[in-house]
């Protein structure tokens, strides 16, 4: 709701601009022009992300997103201990880690809703810890191939659209340790039931 406020005031404002200094002209083929541009950006995007999500599909049905789980195992149970012995529950939290590594927003959000649904039945309408540590991750992932914004680039002209990638890498990783130090310097801060500041989140069940 805030962004659709945003947005639309920014339309709105751009449009009086433009009309309080002549330029109607101009703001209506900016118009025409942009709104081409997004269709042509919505498409390089639905194309890159059509192509990565049938890899995702080919890595888990030749095994490969189930090694890639196993190898990504012990981190995640230090990160989730208290959902070590759910196997689904890691499944899911795993694949979501997958999609993100390859920079597969989209495709991860499905995985991570599923996850959260399955974590929030052990504490209804609470964001336990493992509930919050989930969303911190997949906000702030690491990413090795960051497919979503390398598409971008290239629709936008850019001749070598991957040589991002170790800028990106520093970035998400530092984005990552912040993320997961603060979720556990809070988790030692409020404790469920203190009456300092239990934080309550409804999920879809």
């Amino acid at each position: 709701m805030t962004m659709t406020v945003i947005w639309t005031g920014m339309i709105v404002l751009s449009v009086l601009c433009g009309l309080g200094t002549g330029r109607e002209a101009e703001v209506a083929a900016a118009a025409i022009e942009g709104a081409s541009a997004a269709v042509e950006l919505c498409l390089s995007i639905g194309g890159m992300l059509c192509l990565w999500s049938g890899v995702m599909e080919v890595m888990r049905r030749s095994g490969l997103a189930d090694r890639l789980s196993h190898l990504l195992g012990p981190v995640l149970r230090m990160l989730f201990p208290q959902w070590a012995e759910d196997q689904e529950t890691m499944d899911s939290i795993a694949a979501n880690v997958s999609a993100n590594l390859l920079g597969l927003g989209n495709a991860a959000t499905p995985l991570g809703i599923q996850a959260a649904r399955r974590m929030s039945r052990r504490s209804p309408g609470v964001a336990s810890d493992g509930l919050c540590m989930l969303v911190v991750c997949n906000t702030a992932s690491i990413q090795l191939i960051p497919t979503t914004v390398a598409t971008v680039r290239a629709a936008a002209g850019c001749a070598a659209p991957f040589d991002i990638l170790p800028a990106v890498w520093l970035a998400s990783t530092a984005s990552v340790g912040v993320g997961i130090l603060a979720c556990k310097v809070f988790s030692r801060l409020w404790e469920p039931g203190a009456g300092r500041g239990v934080m309550r989140l409804r999920v879809p069940m």
